[in-house]
């Protein structure tokens, strides 16, 4: 990050409002492009934008390079002649106030295929597309392929109760795994579950299912192009008014994933295709139990010997997308916790060395600067820290942690370095309303004491500390510019349902709110000078 001083706000694409159930990349997004240029802020920060994966998480998804699709457009679609007003008028009653994943997918899916059956007559988009499979053949063909694949398997299993390869399942993991879980993967259709010539990816398989399947894959290929395509109009507007967007990359990647089917070597796994160790936190503040994610863990040596060339794709994908990436669970980079595969949560594990400073040096040599934020939270040890001191990386400080009893509470401004980002609360932590409401009278108090505030609007309150921070950068949810309660909250670790829904209404943003916001930029020295970019 620059020196600038600089804040924003923090808002995933799916929040946005939209009548198609989900936010999408159409006039609402470009409608809150245009309130952070009113309001004088820089910054948009998202969470990872690839499709999502197991129990809708964003974090979870079946590749570190696609996008994800449900975030397309109908509207842009219909401007482009892909879809007929007569395509979407019978869409379903959608919540205006949460996504309902189950009904988007299923809408969505059922246009996105009308518009790619007329897509192939459209020939000056045909051109652009061609181009775009070329440039990302690398990671393109087998992502498509993966997922034309996973929906033959499930379609292949809907009927099937106790058939042999799910006996042969149930068997391999009858260690570890429940029931329950076993046939969530089973006809989910996890790769390991599919044949065994198509789980090693014999030459003779690939080329089986590729001819099989072409149609299909074609299609997953058409929704990746519209999706970059779409995306990076939105980018270039963004930029237009001196906005940049911070990124998302979570450290590791989904188990059930081309990125592991294509790439088994790169990861610890046992001869049938399992995890033998998984991803996550011991206990913490979010969690009593910890945070079991259930990711494979990386063979960092094998990565050694590539120079981290998979990495090093994977970040240079995702800046065509952002411009700064925030680095999901830095501190693995270090150190990273190994779970055995089964284990019902993640009291039981150990911490294991990484890479260190030898993956971030070979970043920036090919990239001549590693443009991240570490997400520095948790469980933070010394070395942890000096890794993110040897390689610059602005870390990360929250205000809802800064207001308990402990000693020199790293949280509070009065302690910050100014090579840091300052939040209110991430997509991981109550809104700061629902958290002043819920914390104990102890925080509240010193809260109130430490701004020299009632408490009567708190999300503001700790807006406004973030504004005055001495932190180069400054981020708050949306929620909280809407000073929302904690039904609003995006996620809640260590629980399975009901996260990532939330969506916000047009009507929210006010006029009230840009002025203030733009106001606090005046006053404490950000985001100046406010203009247009030629």
């Amino acid at each position: 990050m620059e020196n600038l001083r600089k804040s924003g706000i923090l808002l995933h694409p799916t929040s946005l409002p939209s009548q198609y159930g989900i936010g999408d990349l159409g006039r609402t997004c470009y409608d809150f492009i245009d309130f952070l240029h009113n309001s004088g802020q820089s910054i948009w920060q998202v969470l990872p934008l690839g499709p999502t994966g197991f129990k809708d998480s964003p974090y979870q998804s079946y590749s570190a390079f696609a996008g994800n699709y449900y975030l397309i457009s109908p509207d842009l679609l219909l401007k482009d002649s892909l879809l007929t007003p007569n395509d979407i008028e019978n869409k379903p009653d959608f919540s205006s106030d949460n996504v309902e994943y189950g009904k988007v997918i299923d809408y969505k899916m059922s246009l996105f295929k009308k518009a790619f059956n007329r897509f192939s007559k459209i020939s000056a988009l045909n051109k652009d597309y061609a181009r775009f499979k070329r440039n990302n053949s690398f990671w393109l063909d087998s992502c498509c392929l993966f997922a034309a694949i996973k929906d033959y398997y499930i379609e292949k299993r809907k009927n099937e109760f106790e058939s042999e390869d799910l006996k042969k399942f149930r068997y391999l993991t009858k260690d570890f795994l429940s029931e329950n879980v076993q046939n969530d993967y089973y006809y989910g259709a996890v790769w390991v579950t599919w044949e065994k010539d198509i789980v090693n990816r014999s030459k003779s398989a690939i080329e089986k299912y590729t001819q099989m399947l072409k149609d299909k894959i074609e299609f997953y290929a058409f929704l990746q192009y519209t999706f970059f395509r779409q995306w990076q109009s939105v980018k270039q507007y963004a930029h237009k008014y001196n906005i940049s967007i911070i990124g998302d990359i979570p450290i590791f990647v989904a188990w059930d994933s081309a990125d592991v089917w294509e790439n088994k070597e790169l990861f610890y796994l046992d001869s049938n295709g399992f995890p033998k160790e998984c991803a996550g936190v011991p206990p913490d503040y979010f969690s009593p139990t910890g945070q079991l994610w259930g990711n494979p863990l990386y063979n960092w040596d094998k990565h050694k010997k590539t120079g981290y060339e998979w990495w090093i794709n994977r970040i240079k994908n995702c800046l065509k997308l952002t411009d700064v990436i925030r680095i999901d669970h830095f501190r693995g980079f270090e150190s990273y916790y190994a779970i055995p595969f089964g284990m019902p949560d993640a009291t039981i594990g150990q911490w294991v060395k990484g890479p260190g400073e030898d993956f971030f040096n070979a970043v920036k040599k090919e990239l001549g600067s590693c443009p991240f934020i570490a997400e520095d939270l948790g469980i933070i040890t010394d070395e942890v820290v000096a890794l993110r001191l040897k390689t610059g990386l602005p870390g990360m400080k929250i205000l809802q942690f800064a207001f308990d009893d402990s000693e020199n509470n790293d949280y509070l401004p009065h302690n910050y370095e100014k090579n840091c980002v300052v939040y209110t609360g991430t997509h991981d932590n109550d809104t700061s309303r629902g958290w002043y409401e819920n914390t104990s009278d102890f925080c509240r108090d010193y809260l109130r004491r430490y701004m020299n505030t009632d408490g009567n609007n708190p999300a503001w309150d700790l807006i406004r500390l973030a504004f005055s921070s001495c932190a180069n950068t400054a981020v708050f949810p949306l929620q909280d510019v809407l000073s929302l309660p904690s039904y609003a909250r995006m996620n809640t670790p260590g629980t399975e349902n009901g996260n990532w829904t939330w969506r916000f209404k047009s009507k929210d943003l006010t006029d009230e709110y840009a002025l203030t916001l733009k106001y606090f930029n005046k006053i404490f020295k950000r985001n100046m000078p406010d203009k247009k970019a030629d």
